[in-house]
């Protein structure tokens, strides 16, 4: 039992873990930025290239 509460003392004094999860959350965050910012210029890209070839059509 001694050697089991230890562990568990040792366990919560490391600062892996929770340096892990705060890289995770990071990069999570980073990724969703990422794909919100690609979302909006790919509709922006498809909105001009839309509009260029209706100006074409009409000519």
């Amino acid at each position: 039992m001694r050697t089991l509460a230890k562990k568990m003392v040792n366990f919560l004094k490391k600062e892996d873990g929770p340096t892990a999860v705060e890289y995770a959350v990071m990069l999570a965050l980073i990724i969703v930025v990422c794909i919100v910012a690609i979302t909006t210029l790919g509709s922006n890209a498809n909105n001009q290239f839309s509009y260029v070839a209706g100006k074409l059509a009409l000519s």
